[in-house]
């Protein structure tokens, strides 16, 4: 495994590929990712352990869509089995990826326990679904500061978090070390990501004013169904953000030379499966 150092142009060009990825196969993509959010929603059901339990998910959730994003890349199908590609690689890498779950779990709920020292935990609240969002609770100082605290702690816990799934899976790299390795990808390319969270934001505010467009034009027709076009786009453009994040993890990591095997044998434990290439 070699860290690669790429110009800050690559950015654009990993939306772009994650958009066109997305479109090869949209349905199953689109599927997948909404399977993995209802997956998380139900877990918050859980009383108590819920809301740690979804967290805990979350790079679990990410590494299927890389892969399946991978997949879709080969001219395979992503089939929702690969909703389960980070448990059936193997005792080694499924404890590994329990590991990153866990730790992320912790790192986001203590962003909110510091968040809660500003405004009372009234943000957490919020966030959580524990509390309705008014517009005095929204226009409330320490509502505000709470939030960008949250932003500005988040920042730092993403980029460990970034490469670190897919460095557990395809290189089999310890967890602790994954997230080291991770956060020195992102920072020795932070050009190419800052150009690449940019273009995502002119994406994500583009579409959205395409869809409020239509769906203000089409109101009196269509009635109420006009919020669920608005969220089901919403859906759609994160799941085709999600499909870029394996190829932000291609050209900052040198991938070895075979290509991905989606769901390798668990006897094939010592040799992780491999990255996408082009």
């Amino acid at each position: 495994m070699k860290l690669r150092i790429v110009p800050a142009y690559t950015g654009v060009k990993w939306v772009q590929l994650g958009v066109r990825a997305f479109w090869r196969q949209p349905l199953a993509l689109a599927a997948l990712f909404f399977m993995t959010m209802a997956a998380m929603s139900l877990a918050t059901l859980v009383p108590l352990v819920g809301a740690p339990i979804a967290l805990a998910l979350l790079p679990s959730a990410t590494l299927a869509m890389m892969v399946a994003t991978a997949e879709t890349q080969q001219g395979r199908f992503p089939t929702p089995a690969l909703l389960l590609v980070a448990f059936r690689t193997g005792q080694q890498r499924l404890r590994a990826m329990l590991a990153l779950g866990g730790m992320y779990a912790v790192g986001f709920l203590g962003i909110m326990g510091l968040s809660a020292l500003v405004d009372g935990g009234q943000f957490a609240q919020v966030y959580f679904g524990g509390a309705r969002l008014t517009p005095e609770v929204a226009e409330s100082p320490a509502f505000q500061g709470a939030m960008w605290l949250s932003v500005l702690l988040y920042l730092p816990l993403s980029l460990l978090f970034w490469h670190a799934p897919g460095l557990v899976h395809w290189h089999g790299v310890p967890p602790v070390k994954a997230l080291f390795f991770s956060l020195v990808a992102c920072v020795r390319n932070f050009g190419a990501f800052t150009v690449f969270g940019l273009a995502w934001m002119g994406v994500f505010l583009a579409a959205g004013m395409v869809v409020a467009l239509v769906t203000g034009l089409l109101s009196l027709a269509i009635g109420t169904a006009a919020g669920g076009i608005m969220v089901g786009a919403a859906m759609v453009l994160a799941a085709m953000f999600f499909s870029s994040v394996v190829f932000t993890f291609r050209d900052c990591f040198e991938p070895p030379e075979q290509y991905l095997q989606a769901a390798p044998e668990p006897a094939a434990e010592d040799a992780p499966p491999q990255p996408p290439v082009d």
